[in-house]
């Protein structure tokens, strides 16, 4: 509803600012041990992908997309002048996953290559050359790349990419044609998860998705979705952990 009424971005910012205010703000200086420092605890066994999950508090959801994000995250330090907090992260896991699950040529190429990959996508569905790629390009691409495996849909992207749902889609069928493993993947996974009733990762931890044997069309998708996802970011999960 954007764009329909003045009213709406305000109701939307005011959502934003009462979450930093309620969930961090406010929240997170009550949670503080008798040491004055934040514990939180891991759990191994409780997302159904196999990621680790944080409670008590949740300190794998601090903002920093927004500035005002970003302010809540300098409160956050190391416990000592002499230690330092680090941050580390595996490149792009979740695809360079997909590319081998898929064994798509030339997303295993781009990787190969060290290329950008987000440029790279771009130019093959756009059929231009890298360096034309405009940023808003590319970040298209960005999403697309890392949507698909969550069953982003035209919507989805027309909504976020703020584009029309059919230059979206249009997008969407170009990404599959320049991409055939990727295709290819999606249709076999969907199928094996309906006629096994589960997934599993590559390292073989399983998952049953009842979902697939449901008569509701709207639950039957959501299996599918998940029979897409799991062996990625459960794959991802395994190899992190």
């Amino acid at each position: 509803l954007v764009g329909v009424h003045p009213v709406i971005q305000p109701i939307l910012d005011w959502r934003i600012y009462t979450k930093l205010r309620s969930t961090y703000v406010e929240a997170l200086p009550t949670l503080l041990g008798p040491d004055q420092r934040l514990h939180t605890l891991f759990h191994q066994a409780v997302a159904a992908t196999g990621r680790l999950s944080s409670s008590d508090p949740n300190l794998q959801n601090i903002p920093i997309r927004t500035p005002l994000g970003r302010r809540i995250r300098h409160a956050f330090v190391a416990g000592s002048p002499d230690t330092t907090l680090v941050a580390a992260d595996y490149s792009q896991i979740e695809l360079r996953i997909l590319a081998h699950v898929a064994d798509d040529v030339h997303l295993r190429d781009a990787f190969e290559r060290e290329a950008d990959i987000h440029r790279e996508t771009a130019a093959r569905v756009l059929r231009k050359p890298a360096e034309e790629i405009t940023a808003d390009e590319r970040s298209m691409a960005k999403m697309v790349n890392f949507g698909l495996a969550y069953g982003m849909s035209d919507f989805g992207l027309s909504s976020r990419a703020g584009i029309s749902r059919q230059e979206a889609q249009e997008f969407i069928n170009s990404y599959f044609a320049a991409y055939g493993g990727i295709s290819r993947y999606m249709i076999h996974i969907r199928e094996t998860a309906s006629e096994q009733g589960y997934v599993q990762t590559l390292l073989g931890r399983k998952r049953q998705i009842p979902e697939l044997r449901s008569s509701n069309r709207a639950l039957k998708a959501a299996g599918e979705r998940m029979a897409i996802n799991m062996p990625i970011q459960g794959t991802a999960a395994d190899i992190v952990k």
